[in-house]
């Protein structure tokens, strides 16, 4: 079976022109992602990787689809060939049933983690200088209303941390941050 895989990074982004290419490979299933490709925790993505058999193939439009660094797109190769399932990509004409393929694998994996390197680079580098200019404050801080309450409780013993966390939906270190804040 030819197996596709789709991945936009946000709801709103369209799936279209992947679907049509999918389609005109004569692709049997396809499975879509709307979220960020920088790791593989993602549903669809490990709907497919369990569902694949061997002899299937796997087709993305391009490796960038299908993982953003190159640890994960060589994991994610080696998961499907220990199944025995092959990995196209289509604009970077890549097919792991050859060395050559193998190869160029590798190095088209190289280049997205790169690439996204450098588009966090510049994420960092345009919020320093929104930040130099006063456009940059960061989130807005919230709390709870019932914050200072349940603190209090916590303090006072007559709930542990773990409920205070819980009842205030905070992660430990946020807990623990604003608690400090509050001296």
């Amino acid at each position: 079976m030819k197996i596709g895989y789709i991945r936009v990074s946000t709801q709103e982004q369209n799936t279209i022109r992947q679907e049509v290419l999918m389609e005109s490979l004569g692709v049997d299933e396809i499975y879509i992602d709307h979220m960020s490709g920088k790791d593989t925790d993602r549903p669809e993505l490990q709907r497919m990787m369990e569902y694949v058999r061997k002899g299937d193939t796997v087709i993305v439009e391009s490796i960038s689809r299908f993982a953003r660094n190159t640890r994960d797109l060589l994991n994610l190769v080696e998961r499907l060939t220990k199944k025995g399932v092959e990995f196209v990509s289509r604009e970077e004409a890549i097919d792991t049933t050859t060395p050559t393929g193998k190869f160029m694998l590798t190095i088209f994996g190289a280049v997205a983690e790169l690439e996204r390197e450098y588009i966090l680079q510049r994420q960092r580098e345009g919020i320093a200088v929104a930040k130099e200019h006063g456009k940059y404050t960061g989130r807005k801080s919230t709390q709870p209303p019932d914050f200072e309450r349940v603190v209090a409780k916590w303090r006072n013993g007559e709930i542990s941390g773990v409920e205070a966390m819980r009842t205030l939906k905070m992660s430990k270190t946020t807990f623990y941050r604003k608690v400090k804040r509050m001296h």
